[in-house]
């Protein structure tokens, strides 16, 4: 009962959990970013692209 007892208040694994959280987050973030401007960026690219290949 003491091993349980001591495994439940033991707060050395909140802090591992909660940093995992935190990644998970930042993760999910990094992915919308990139998604919502990959079309941006690619038009910008493909522009600047045409623009150089334009005959003079």
């Amino acid at each position: 009962m003491k091993t349980i007892k001591a495994l439940w208040t033991d707060e050395d694994g909140v802090t591992t959990v909660e940093y995992a959280l935190l990644l998970a987050v930042l993760v999910v973030g990094a992915v919308s970013i990139w998604t919502a401007l990959k079309g941006g960026i690619e038009s910008g690219v493909n522009a600047a692209s045409a623009e150089i290949q334009a005959p003079l």
